[in-house]
C-alpha cells in the first residue's frame, strides 16, 4: 500500500490548492491511504495555522470528500500539533480524529525552521541548539498526546549540524518515543530543503531501527506538486533498515500494513 499521512491545506495559509484537488492529484498518484494533517490552531504564530473557529469547516470538509471518494482511496483526518510549552490545547486535543501528529517547530518561542529567523543559529552554540531541540521531542514524547513524531530531525533544515555525535544527542529522545508507543514519519519534505535529505537522516534511521519503532511516510504537501514526494526514495530508505511494514491509523488505533 502506498501511505501519505502528512498533509495541508489551505488553512495553515501557507498551502496552495483545494482539500478535494489534493484528494484527485492523491488518487493519481495511486496513494491508497491519504491523511490531511494539517497545522493545529493555538495561540501562538497564529498566521501560519488555522483558527480555532475554522476546525469544524476543515474537519467537515476532509470528511466531505471521505466520503465522496470512498471508493478509490481512504482519506484520513488528522492534525500535525506543535508542542509547546504553555500552548497544548485541550480543544485540539479532544477532537475525534484518526491520528495526532507530535512535531516541534519552535524553541523558547524560536521559530528556527523559518527563514525569517535563520540569522538566530549565529547567535548561539550549534550542539545546545540541538540539545535543546532533543530535549524538546523528548519532553513531547513524554506527554503521551500523539501518535506520530513528525519530522524528527527538522532542526537540521538549514544544514546547520552539530559537532557532536547526532545519535547520541538523539538517543534518549528515541528511547522516550519507544517507551511512549508513538511511530516515526519518514518524511520526504527535507529534498526540497537546504539539507536536501528526507527526515529522519541515515544515522537516525538505523538508531529508530535498533529500537524497533514503527514508521510511516509523510510527504507534508503544501501544494500540489508536493503530494507523493519522493516517496520511492523514502520507501527505499525504509527498506534499506529492514522495514517491510508501516503505520495507518483509524480514530486513534494504529494498523501495521505492508508498503
Amino acid at each position: 500500500m502506498v501511505i501519505d499521512l502528512h498533509n495541508h491545506t489551505p488553512l495553515c495559509n501557507h498551502a496552495h490548492g483545494s482539500i478535494e484537488m489534493y484528494v484527485q492529484k492523491a488518487i493519481e498518484k495511486k496513494i491508497d491511504v491519504f491523511g490531511f494533517s494539517d497545522h493545529a490552531p493555538m495561540h501562538f504564530d497564529e498566521a501560519y495555522r488555522m483558527s480555532f473557529l475554522q476546525m469544524d469547516a476543515y474537519e467537515q470538509e476532509v470528511l466531505h470528500v471521505k466520503e465522496k471518494y470512498h471508493d478509490t482511496i481512504d482519506v484520513l483526518l488528522a492534525y500535525e500539533v506543535d508542542f509547546l510549552k504553555g500552548y497544548i490545547d485541550e480543544r485540539v486535543l479532544s477532537r475525534r480524529v484518526d491520528y495526532f501528529i507530535g512535531s516541534v517547530h519552535f524553541l523558547d518561542e524560536w521559530g528556527f525552521d523559518n527563514p525569517t529567523f535563520i540569522g538566530e543559529y549565529q547567535n548561539k552554540n550549534i550542539d545546545e541548539i540541538w540539545e535543546g531541540y532533543f530535549e524538546a521531542i523528548e519532553a513531547m514524547a513524554k506527554q503521551n498526546l500523539f501518535d506520530i513524531v513528525g519530522h524528527l530531525d527538522l532542526i537540521k533544515i538549514f544544514n546547520f549540524l552539530p559537532k557532536k555525535e547526532i545519535r547520541t544527542i538523539a538517543t534518549p529522545a528515541i528511547k522516550a518515543i519507544k517507551k511512549a508507543n508513538m511511530c516515526i514519519e519518514l518524511n520526504a519534505a527535507g529534498f526540497r530543503k537546504p539539507i536536501q535529505e528526507q527526515y529522519p537522516s541515515g544515522s537516525l534511521m538505523e538508531l529508530i531501527a535498533e529500537h524497533d519503532i514503527p514508521i510511516t511516510f509523510g510527504s507534508d504537501a503544501h501544494a500540489l506538486e508536493h503530494i507523493g514526494f519522493c516517496y520511492d526514495e523514502i520507501k527505499s530508505i525504509a527498506t534499506h533498515y529492514g522495514y517491510k511494514k508501516c503505520a495507518m491509523f483509524q480514530q486513534r488505533e494504529r494498523k501495521m500494513v505492508n508498503f
